[in-house]
């Protein structure tokens, strides 16, 4: 098996161009062309890690946190990054970066923790725009289903809870074939009036390519008319942070005292609590003081994430509780899920999840 099978796998859940602009992620050091001997999954890679992936015969390491996030201008060794770069580059190890694409995947990280957390009604905190485009097209009515199907296929026609949503309406097209085309209907050089139908799909940006391709391939004539229309629509499948209820309800430090013991950490900062029974749960992993506005505005009680600023705690106004896990207690069960996508679809492949510990975070008890 090829590395690109595994980074197939992968981007199928989360692809890259669901990851924010700032971000890293995909393949960043080793060939995609390279035979895989087996998967190393972490949060962060380290030097370490390296070290177990090669003792481990894995030639690639799947992480969560891109280990070059901006422009490296030389290789000498003099910090952790460059270290960790040239370890992978002597050993023929790959590493791919898997994460604000997972971030804002459905399934993905902040799903994770939901689920630790019991959570129901789940739904994306704050849905992209953008995301999404609208495709149209028109065909004869007896090559409607094959068309139809074939975009289908191809994963047009989604939306939320549905699939095989789709639009038509009847209409007439008219061409004339020059010489050197060869029409499916009507002759050289003359008029045709053909009933067609116009049918429309919406989808999501990155499957552009393979929608094209498909529609090319189903569709009867030689030369297809379609069009590409972007949409400002919320996508309600991409986006940042999960909010959902609890199946009951909780006391406030009874809650936390579940959250601290979930996510293994020693110690919670919170802003005050509002002597609420909580049910309506925000979360979001890693760094997400950015979301606090969406979490109040989605009547959260309480809203989970990492890397608080001081100030910004204050954003909480006494609307809901702030509560900062801390990053790598928040996204330490992503190991678990990139393990889960992987050794679903590899059944028999040596897919291992790393077994050291990477936070740099300490706590003097």
């Amino acid at each position: 098996m090829k590395i690109k099978e595994i980074i197939q796998t992968l981007e199928s859940i989360a692809p890259l161009n669901y990851q924010e602009s700032y971000d890293n992620s995909g393949l960043l050091v080793g060939s995609s062309e390279w035979e895989c001997t087996g998967v190393l999954c972490t949060l962060d890679t380290l030097e370490t890690v390296v070290e177990e992936a090669l003792a481990k015969n894995c030639n690639l390491i799947v992480a969560h946190h891109p280990i070059i996030f901006s422009a490296i201008k030389k290789l000498n060794g003099e910090n952790y990054v460059e270290r960790t770069v040239i370890a992978a580059i002597k050993n023929n190890i790959a590493i791919y970066a898997i994460h604000t694409n997972l971030d804002n995947v459905y399934m993905g990280v902040n799903k994770k923790i939901a689920d630790l957390l019991g959570l129901t009604n789940q739904k994306i905190l704050a849905p992209k725009t953008n995301s999404l485009s609208k495709l149209i097209t028109f065909v004869p009515p007896n090559e409607l289903e094959k068309v139809r199907n074939a975009l289908f296929t191809a994963g047009a026609g989604n939306i939320g809870n549905y699939t095989q949503c789709s639009y038509s309406s009847p209409g007439t097209g008219t061409f004339k074939a020059k010489e050197g085309a060869h029409p499916v209907v009507g002759n050289i050089g003359e008029r045709v009036d053909a009933e067609e139908l116009k049918i429309e799909f919406i989808f999501p940006n990155h499957l552009q390519p393979s929608l094209t391709t498909a529609l090319q391939r189903a569709h009867p004539y030689e030369e297809v008319a379609y069009d590409i229309i972007p949409l400002s629509n919320i996508y309600q499948d991409i986006g940042s942070g999960i909010i959902g209820d609890l199946a009951a309800e909780a006391d406030e430090s009874a809650f936390l005292a579940t959250l601290k013991s979930i996510f293994k950490t020693p110690c919670i900062k919170h802003t005050a609590l509002l002597g609420q029974k909580l049910k309506r749960i925000a979360v979001c992993g890693g760094a997400g003081s950015f979301l606090t506005k969406s979490a109040i505005a989605a009547k959260a009680q309480i809203f989970i994430t990492s890397d608080i600023k001081y100030h910004e705690f204050f954003d909480a106004d006494n609307q809901l509780v702030l509560a900062d896990i801390g990053h790598w207690e928040s996204e330490q069960y992503t190991i678990d899920l990139i393990f889960d996508i992987l050794v679903t679809k590899f059944t028999t492949f040596a897919i291992l999840k790393s077994a050291l510990g990477t936070n740099p975070v300490q706590y003097y008890l």
